[in-house]
């Protein structure tokens, strides 16, 4: 029998490859038809191919075959899997090898579209790529597109409404973004290939502009987890623990057949800003403090203390007169606590008021200051240490309020029973 030549082959998985719309890989099952080879010769002609360099081969039953998902194996591992006597070689795809796409392929043909090309040059789909987080502000910050993000992973696309209206090249969808840090904790926007060539090649040059060095870079521990290993989160973020312990409170008032002590919850309409920053600047960072603070003390409902406490306050001027002025949320929150809770050591009742007053008293900063706008990567460290007070804050006030015989029937939100709080 006369086989075809390996060139031949080559350029038909490598034509096939680049031509296919998303990369995908030339199933060996396909040479039957293509070239004529009788189904007890193919796993030769594929062994001969990977021995010369010419193709790698995805032989998983666990994976697509017919994604490059990650690097090629070793030549001697694919050889070896290859040999495998039950081999299904209906569930094996051949990918141009690197070497040799990297001699046929004109980047020309992708100009433009730097992240398409990775892909075109044989790079696997799921290589991750890290960017300065600024990249995702234009995204976070444009009401015409929809920016969610848990601050482990995240996504974005365009609102409905919107769709007609933007341009061809700004219609971005990015199915999913993750986070990375470095050893010194600094964060990164992470991406993956796949995605990234998805962009318009418009948007893929705003990218590369942000890019940073890959190898400085891991990605954030959960999103490898979920992404990578299809496994569940082992931890939640600071902020979505913060959000679940205020849904707690609220259900353990409730129980007890209080009013809920905060207003609004957040879950369903979590604010933007309500993340680790974007930009490590001072007007970035007292955004962030504004939204945290309508969030913890302007949130606080002060009809929760009516009938335990007076609102209200009278206060001496100097004229003679008496002025009566309202309580304050947190100076509420204060007198009540030590009102209801008898204990030992209120070390961390103390700490979780002074968490509270901490975020009011940034607040206030900005309105009786003019501060120049300043970059300092010190506002990640700040950022990092205030919420690791106010979680601690809230899930004070959950504990104080857990030993409440009426709150038994109340089940602690799933998410804070995960070991981990992500601070990074």
């Amino acid at each position: 029998m006369t086989f075809p030549t390996q060139k031949a082959i080559s350029a038909r998985v490598a034509a096939y490859y680049l031509s296919s719309g998303d990369f995908n890989g030339y199933p060996v099952r396909q040479l039957a038809d293509d070239f004529g080879i009788a189904q007890e010769h193919l796993s030769g002609v594929v062994t001969a191919l990977v021995k010369c360099g010419r193709i790698s081969v995805v032989t998983s039953r666990e994976e697509n075959p017919y994604i490059k998902r990650f690097p090629d194996l070793p030549k001697e591992k694919q050889l070896e899997l290859l040999a495998t006597s039950d081999l299904d070689l209906d569930l094996a795809c051949m990918y141009p090898s690197r070497s040799y796409l990297k001699r046929i392929v004109k980047p020309t043909r992708y100009k433009g579209s730097p992240f398409t090309l990775r892909l075109a040059l044989g790079e696997p789909q799921l290589a991750f790529y890290v960017f300065d987080l600024t990249v995702l502000e234009a995204y976070r910050n444009d009401p015409r597109y929809y920016y969610r993000a848990d601050d482990i992973s995240g996504h974005i696309s365009i609102h409905s409404e919107h769709s007609k209206a933007l341009q061809k090249s700004d219609q971005v969808l990015l199915q999913s973004f993750g986070f990375a840090y470095s050893e010194k904790l600094d964060r990164a926007v992470a991406v993956f290939l796949c995605y990234l060539s998805g962009f318009s090649p418009e948007h893929q040059r705003i990218w590369q502009a942000k890019a940073l060095p890959r190898h400085r870079y891991k990605l954030h521990p959960d999103y490898y987890r979920s992404s990578i290993l299809g496994r569940w989160h082992e931890g939640i973020s600071v902020f979505d623990a913060v959000l679940q312990e205020i849904h707690c409170i609220n259900e353990m008032c409730k129980a007890i057949g209080w009013k809920a002590l905060f207003r609004e919850e957040f879950q369903e309409k979590k604010p933007a800003q309500f993340g680790f920053l974007l930009r490590p600047t001072l007007t970035e960072f007292n955004v962030f403090i504004h939204v945290l603070d309508k969030m913890l003390s302007d949130n606080i409902d002060k009809d929760f203390f009516r009938g335990e406490l007076p609102l209200e306050v009278e206060q001496a001027r100097k004229d003679g007169k008496v002025e009566v002025l309202r309580k304050g949320t947190i100076q509420l929150l204060a007198e009540w606590l030590t009102k209801r809770f008898h204990t030992p050591d209120r070390t961390p009742i103390d700490d979780a008021i002074a968490a509270f007053k901490r975020v009011r008293q940034l607040r206030q900063r900005p309105a009786h200051a003019l501060d120049e706008n300043v970059f300092d990567q010190k506002y990640y460290q700040e950022q990092r240490q205030l919420m690791k007070q106010v979680y601690e804050a809230v899930q004070t006030l959950r504990l104080a309020l857990a030993n409440h015989p009426r709150v038994g029937t109340v089940q602690l939100p799933w998410l804070l029973t995960r070991p981990t709080i992500w601070l990074q």
